[in-house]
């Protein structure tokens, strides 16, 4: 038990250690590193290359992170691997590219050995390390201070709190570039088409029934037919169309609803004068989210996918987002 309580507060110790030096890195980027950031965020709004990103060890995976974070918000960026930079890799670095460099010390030699390549390719170079007056820092053409108060490890070694804070900082570059460049809900659905954020973020068109499993009359079509197409096409309900323009839809709801009212005489109606008019309609380029924001509104289980000009172009069901994963 006593080892229990122990470990609680070693845990307890570690995640408030970082959160302490996360705070005191928001205060900085407020305050006295606002100017340093916001240049940081112009130098990479005006990369007409790469972001490369580069640190070695701990620093190294964090800066692979930061790469694909700037990747997934529309801005190219590639991780170079200090040491293997001079054995050939710095062939990866390109005049228009820009250099973001992580290492706590500022010291690190493979990182250092990059400076006499970077500066002969005038290529601007952004710099996160924990110590102002390094070599690092003193060489880039903008440094962010990721020092922390301590480790969040007993001894005082493991790259723990500065590995946080570098991370965050990393985060905080991307995002702000993101928002100047009006990066939008759409930039990231082209981005990330697989997976369960793809599946959320999935366009109405790729999800549709389209074709011939549209299930669709004419206005002047009987009910005991329309009905037969309802069943035959099993979503439901049918939409009336006049050409490729929709007038209305016939739900099994509006069909339970009309034979409660008048019966069998239904079956001597025509669709236009048992359909729904202006029903909800979908984009085929909206999202499948608000699909089902529709729908949940509604408390209907169809939507008829139209263009601009009102023209059918398919339908959407409640089942074909239960694969999206958001049901």
């Amino acid at each position: 038990m006593e080892s229990d309580v122990f470990m609680k507060r070693i845990g307890e110790n570690v995640i408030r250690i970082e959160a302490d030096a996360l705070r005191a890195l928001a205060d900085r980027v407020a305050g006295p590193m606002a100017p340093a950031f916001t240049t940081a965020v112009e130098r990479l709004h005006d990369c007409a290359g790469r972001v490369v990103v580069t640190g070695m060890g701990k620093s190294g995976i964090v800066a692979r992170k930061i790469a694909a974070t700037f990747s997934s918000t529309r801005t190219p960026a590639l991780f170079l691997h200090p040491a293997e930079a001079v054995h050939g890799d710095l062939g990866m670095l390109v005049s228009g590219d820009v250099v973001v460099a992580l290492s706590a010390s500022g010291e690190t030699e493979e990182i250092l050995r990059l400076l006499a390549t970077v500066k002969r390719l005038q290529i601007p170079l952004i710099a996160m390390t924990g110590e102002a007056n390094s070599t690092l820092a003193q060489a880039a053409d903008v440094s962010l201070d990721c020092s922390v108060a301590q480790e969040a490890c007993s001894l005082g070694l493991a790259p723990t709190a500065s590995t946080t804070v570098m991370m965050a900082l990393g985060d905080a570059l991307a995002v702000a570039l993101a928002e100047k460049r009006g990066f939008k809900e759409e930039d990231f659905a082209d981005l990330h088409p697989g997976g369960k954020l793809g599946k959320k973020l999935a366009r109405v068109r790729t999800l549709m029934h389209s074709g011939e499993s549209i299930p669709r009359v004419g206005p002047d079509t009987r009910m005991p037919e329309a009905i037969y197409e309802m069943s035959r096409k099993g979503l439901g309900m049918t939409t009336v169309v006049e050409g490729e323009r929709l007038l209305g839809v016939i739900s099994d709801g509006d069909l339970r609803r009309l034979l409660q009212r008048c019966g069998h005489d239904i079956m001597e109606l025509p669709a236009a004068e048992c359909m729904t008019r202006n029903p909800r309609v979908i984009g085929p380029n909206e999202f499948a989210t608000a699909a089902l924001s529709i729908m949940e509104q509604k408390k209907i289980t169809s939507l008829p996918v139209v263009d601009s000009d009102g023209k059918l172009q398919g339908i959407l069901h409640l089942h074909d987002l239960w694969g999206t994963q958001m049901v």
